[in-house]
């Protein structure tokens, strides 16, 4: 194996890295860090900063991403997130679900959104403090206007009403409640005013009493959603943040709810991406995710005709030959190689901060990894990959943890991997060579 790798490891911080080396042991793909880890993913940068460029520029961009399960979808768009954000772009991750938040319902979708809506200064929920920071901005602009501080609550409120003039016209009501938070604000009722934004972020339910205050009436529906989402891309520019990424993750999961509701999520689908390219929604990047059978199957995105159509891409040539700026982006999943690059580039990172750096490197070499990359994937019904996720966290947790703390162990003679079904996904588990226990000598 090549070992003269560019080493990304020694100007990584603390912090960092251990988020990343923790949340490998969890199991899990980490919040951030994932520039450290994304290897094989520099042939979709270029276009994708391009279009991220372009966002910021005020166009709006939708992109679907398809992968087989453990094929690092997920990982992709968190590693497009750490993008955005470096761009000051909010960014928002959903999961779609039959019952927690079903796509034909958007005014769910949009709850999740500022549930989720994070940036690079602040974690989920965002929402708050994108708020207030738009109000701060509307007062340095009202006082950079000339605006003396007795009538300096006139006029932020003149600017709110001239900032989201367009938006007022498909949800009124967006603007209603910014009023009655800032009132609540401004007459210290922080009770009121943090039930009022919830409201704002979708939320159900909300106090009658705090709902009359600032004069809005009933629950966000499907409809006005769209208009809050308009609303809120408006608060985010003129807050610092010049476009948001939403991604709706596991869209697939449409091909296991009712024939009606499916109908309804495709739809639903449809219109949001068409919304998008008539420029109704400045400043959004907005991705999906599924498997090849959700685009290409009949319980799946070819069950509605016209989604079809704006999804089309061509996928019969060469991988090596997608084009990244197509509609459909296709992530080829992990070869053999590229989990032992994955592996490396992981056991360069955990060196980099490791009490015993050299023994790691040295039992650890990029043999050993491709030895254990081998038996994961054997462990998996030789289905390589898929075996990301688990091959990570043994190599983080069976094994570099017990290079670094104990000085006589030595992989190759005191380990033997075991995988237990109840450590694997539902889909790791039906790859499994067995229910049972797996043990492979290394």
């Amino acid at each position: 194996m090549n070992t003269a790798r560019p080493s990304r490891s020694a100007q990584v911080s603390a912090v960092r890295r251990r988020a990343v080396i923790n949340a490998l042991r969890r199991g899990a793909v980490p919040e951030s860090g994932l520039d450290l880890l994304a290897t094989g993913l520099e042939r979709f940068a270029s276009a994708l900063d391009a279009e991220l460029d372009a966002v910021a520029s005020g166009a709006s961009v939708f992109k679907a991403v398809r992968g087989e399960y453990g094929s690092g979808k997920t990982f992709f768009t968190r590693w497009l997130g750490e993008r955005a954000k470096r761009r000051n772009f909010a960014v928002a991750e959903i999961q779609v679900s039959e019952t927690e938040t079903p796509l034909h319902r958007l005014e769910t979708v949009y709850r999740r959104l500022t549930e989720r809506l994070t940036t690079a200064s602040f974690p989920p929920s965002a929402l708050r403090s994108v708020v207030d920071a738009w109000f701060y901005a509307l007062e340095e602009d009202a006082l950079a206007a000339g605006a003396g501080e007795d009538k300096l609550g006139a006029e932020v409120n003149k600017l709110l009403a001239d900032r989201l003039t367009e938006v007022s016209r498909h949800a009124p009501s967006f603007a209603t409640a910014l009023r009655g938070y800032r009132a609540a604000l401004t007459a210290g009722d922080e009770a009121t005013a943090a039930a009022v934004l919830s409201w704002l972020g979708g939320q159900p339910h909300v106090a009658a009493a705090a709902r009359r205050f600032a004069g809005v009436r009933g629950d966000l529906d499907h409809f006005g959603a769209l208009g809050f989402l308009q609303g809120l891309l408006t608060v985010l520019r003129d807050s610092g943040h010049p476009g948001l990424l939403i991604v709706l993750d596991e869209v697939e999961t449409l091909q296991r709810v009712r024939a009606d509701a499916r109908d309804k999520a495709l739809n639903a689908l449809r219109q949001l991406i068409d919304e998008v390219h008539s420029g109704r929604f400045p400043g959004l990047y907005l991705v999906i995710t599924g498997t090849p059978a959700f685009y290409d199957g009949q319980q799946g995105v070819q069950r509605l005709a016209p989604l079809a159509q704006r999804l089309a891409t061509d996928f019969t040539t060469d991988p090596r030959f997608d084009n990244p700026r197509a509609v459909q982006l296709r992530l080829p999943g992990f070869t053999l190689e590229s989990l032992v690059d994955l592996g490396a580039a992981v056991r360069d990172l955990y060196a980099a901060g490791a009490d015993a750096p050299g023994r790691i490197k040295d039992l650890a070499d990029d043999a050993y990894i491709a030895d254990l990359a081998r038996a994961v994937g054997g462990a998996l019904g030789g289905k390589v990959g898929v075996a990301p996720r688990l091959f990570l966290k043994k190599l983080v947790g069976d094994v570099l943890d017990r290079i670094d703390q104990f000085d006589d162990f030595d992989p190759r003679r005191h380990y033997t991997l075991t995988v237990q079904s109840s450590e694997l996904t539902d889909t790791e588990r039906n790859h499994a060579a067995s229910a049972d226990d797996v043990d492979l000598d290394l």
